[in-house]
């Protein structure tokens, strides 16, 4: 019989070394531990990794099989690809409590002491030797790996504060200071960024994973700790920032290769369920379907984006950001309106600009073109991709006989601009579009709504499509956009009065 089988109350009700031998306790190693409780699981149809979405055919199955073979795990993937969220769910898989020799610093299992403390109190007490209960939650421990870490910091170093504490010569095992690994003994260590670490302190993980002990300062000590090990590393780290070291890559079971979601609906999941949404704006925004789509449209488009460095990926956290923003770029606009009630708008996504600028790394073309102008580009990739889900290719329409979006082109090929401000009410926004001559007609036609509002807000996401296939033009304003005829828009630039066209001066004042 193993603690587990024992229910916690009179699990923590044990106190001392014999109580625990006479309740039937026997040791496991924390490796078979995860795989007795991920069969359990299995067996009892859980799922593991709730919360986890798009991995369910690749990335768990691979994880499940690491554990059943107690193996040590590398997470290789780009950044926000859910590595460490994983690593640290895996304490699910953790029995909740685990005794140990009380203020041993190695929580030391009783049976099987591993510290000099912990063997000393327990040849001076025995059976009286008092145990103490470790939660799952305490069993965990995480460290970014920084190229500042040192040895002394994973394994530990001699303490001269403690040996002269203790009045004890530098070769007594007891002067030394654990470090975090060790600390880790019965639990899960992660490392975070593996190849930032520098080679020599890969090196000294070596006999850690291999024969399970350490060796500090030249002390003949051996401690076969037990840990397992998680380590996540991104894949370009190998050559740009830093490496694996050969030898540390063999070492390691099971490499594990993390993905983004494979499909839209995937993404939406994800964001939808990572999105803090706050309370005021439950019941004042509300969000069309399209519009979480376009969230996740941009993303895709990132990731494709020949400005956007691909080595370095684009995180899940850029949509959770955007979505986020999204909520309050729509609940400013009722604030300043007085209105109770207000829904989000395609312009809207022009203010979740700020969001994108810090989630993407650009290559030096996307430098050269800004942060700002590649954001406001890969909303307008979104936009023109969602736009053939929805009506007819406009580069096909011109060529049939029936041009649905020629009544509209026409409109604005009369002289006729309008703009689309930000902050408008919604009823200054509704009358807006309505004055476009055949937009009415064509969503009707063309394009499924449900109520009024979401009519309006389909006529709004026609004329950006349309803008995104050059059909008609669009000038981006402070406070929002201007559509207007296309030849129009090509000659159109900043306010005169930025400018000094002074047929005599410069704008320095200077004679030509």
């Amino acid at each position: 019989m193993t603690y587990s089988t024992i229910p916690a109350t009179q699990l923590l009700q044990i106190q001392t070394l014999g109580e625990l031998k006479r309740a039937g306790y026997k040791s496991r190693s924390i490796k078979q531990e995860l795989r007795d409780n991920l069969i359990q699981k299995i067996r009892n149809k859980e799922n593991v990794f709730p919360g986890i979405w798009g991995y369910e055919e690749t990335v768990i199955p691979d994880v499940e099989r690491a554990i059943l073979s107690m193996h040590n795990i590398n997470f290789l993937g780009l950044r926000g690809q859910a590595k460490t969220r994983i690593a640290r769910m895996m304490v699910n898989l953790l029995d909740e409590y685990i005794p140990y020799v009380s203020d041993s610093e190695l929580h030391d299992d009783p049976l099987h002491p591993l510290s000099r403390f912990a063997k000393d109190n327990i040849a001076e007490h025995g059976d009286l030797t008092k145990i103490s209960w470790l939660h799952r939650d305490e069993r965990y421990t995480e460290k970014l790996a920084t190229p500042d870490v040192s040895v002394a910091d994973l394994i530990g170093d001699i303490d001269p504060i403690k040996a002269a504490a203790l009045k004890l010569p530098y070769s007594d095992e007891r002067v030394i200071h654990y470090g975090l690994i060790p600390r880790s003994h019965r639990g899960i260590f992660v490392i975070n960024e593996l190849p930032d670490l520098q080679a020599r302190i890969q090196v000294a993980l070596f006999n850690i994973l291999q024969e399970g002990d350490i060796q500090i300062r030249g002390f003949k000590l051996r401690l076969p700790l037990d840990i397992q090990f998680v380590f996540t590393a991104n894949p370009e780290d190998y050559t740009n920032r830093g490496s694996i070291v050969t030898p540390l890559k063999d070492r390691i079971e099971s490499q594990i290769v993390t993905h983004y979601p494979k499909t839209l609906e995937t993404g939406r999941r994800i964001t939808e369920q990572e999105a803090v949404v706050k309370d005021g704006q439950k019941d004042s925004v509300v969000i069309n379907d399209l519009l979480k789509t376009l969230i996740e449209q941009i993303a895709v488009e990132a990731r494709e984006s020949e400005y956007v460095d691909s080595k370095s990926g684009v995180s899940a956290r850029l949509t959770i950001s955007a979505y986020e923003t999204l909520l309050s770029t729509a609940e400013r606009r009722a604030l300043i309106n007085s209105e109770d009630l207000t829904y989000a708008r395609i312009s809207d996504l022009y203010g979740v600009v700020a969001s994108i600028c810090g989630k993407v790394e650009l290559v030096y073309e996307g430098e050269v073109e800004g942060p700002v102008i590649v954001a406001q580009n890969l909303i307008g990739k979104a936009i023109r991709t969602q736009f053939l889900n929805f009506f007819p290719d406009p580069e096909k329409s011109k060529k049939s006989k029936i041009n649905p979006y020629a009544k509209i082109v026409e409109w604005f090929g009369n002289g006729n601009e309008m703009e689309m401000l930000g902050d408008m009410t919604d009823r200054e926004y509704g009358a807006r579009l309505r004055t476009i001559d055949g937009l009415d007609d064509f969503i009707d036609l063309l394009s499924a709504y449900s109520n009024e509002t979401e009519k309006l807000f389909m006529m709004e996401f026609a004329l950006h499509g349309m803008a995104e296939f050059s059909l008609i033009g669009k000038q981006s304003l402070d406070q929002g956009a201007k559509f207007q005829d296309l030849v129009s828009s090509m000659f159109s630039g900043p306010d005169d009065e930025d400018y000094d066209f002074d047929d005599d001066e410069d704008s320095s004042g200077n004679p030509f």
